[in-house]
């Protein structure tokens, strides 16, 4: 089984922080594959860069499509996702429905926790996204913007934990997602001193994709409806390209 970790941040090092998580849930026989974007941003957050990273995704899959049993849209707010689902022959997962989805099978009041409170509005809607309705509580977040914070750094560690109490204390969650790359492993380590269930977005999406191809057949995948329509291209990668020509073909 083949996976790829699609991370469409250019940071190489939030990829490395992703499959660090990735090997510890991966099964034995999988192969994640991790592929970071080569243009783009740093870090994805505010839904015009999900636009522009969604499109960068979709590039990033079909590149390696040929040797992929599935694929992992590795930012929280699933850049690309509903157009991937389009396209690709195989799962494809996006990390924040994953998450929430999971989180809903945990409990019954759900709450992210992130990093920033830039990244509130595009959560909320990957909540609404998920179909949670008013079983999501809301965003924990800090009151200002800053950087993603490095995801060993002491204080990176002392922030989401705090934003965990709040998110039990004032949003009376039960289950707590810990929205963001760049906070990759940080559920593990928190998990002892939190009143909530903590649930990894990377953990979520890799058990979600062997999940997903071990129990879908691959042929079902060509004979679905909502496939793109043909039509020719111009300027895209010689990959995407081709993928159109023969949806075209078909």
């Amino acid at each position: 089984m083949r996976i790829l970790l699609v991370n469409p941040n250019t940071t190489a090092a939030m990829t490395e922080g992703m499959m660090c998580v990735a090997r510890t849930v991966a099964p034995l026989g999988a192969d994640v594959v991790p592929l970071t974007a080569e243009r783009g941003f740093p870090y994805i957050a505010t839904r015009a860069e999900a636009q522009i990273a969604g499109a960068i995704a979709l590039e990033m899959i079909a590149a390696h499509a040929g040797s992929a049993d599935a694929a992992i849209i590795a930012a929280f707010g699933d850049p690309g996702l509903p157009a991937a689902r389009e396209i690709f022959d195989f799962p494809v997962v996006g990390m924040a429905q994953a998450a929430l989805v999971s989180a809903a099978m945990l409990g019954d009041r759900i709450a992210i926790a992130t990093f920033s409170p830039a990244l509130r509005r595009w959560y909320e809607d990957a909540a609404r996204n998920a179909g949670l309705g008013d079983r999501f509580v809301g965003v924990s977040a800090p009151a200002s913007h800053a950087a993603p914070p490095p995801a060993g750094a002491p204080a990176t560690r002392q922030l989401l934990a705090g934003l965990c109490h709040r998110a039990v204390d004032e949003l009376r969650a039960d289950v707590v997602v810990l929205g963001g790359a760049p906070l990759a492993g940080l559920a593990a380590e928190l998990q002892p001193e939190v009143g909530a269930l903590l649930v990894d977005p990377v953990g979520a999406a890799i058990a979600q994709a062997v999940a997903l191809v071990s129990m879908t057949p691959r042929a079902g995948f060509a004979r679905r409806s909502g496939r793109p329509l043909p039509k020719p291209t111009n300027g895209l990668s010689p990959s995407l390209a081709r993928l159109f020509a023969q949806e075209a073909a078909e």
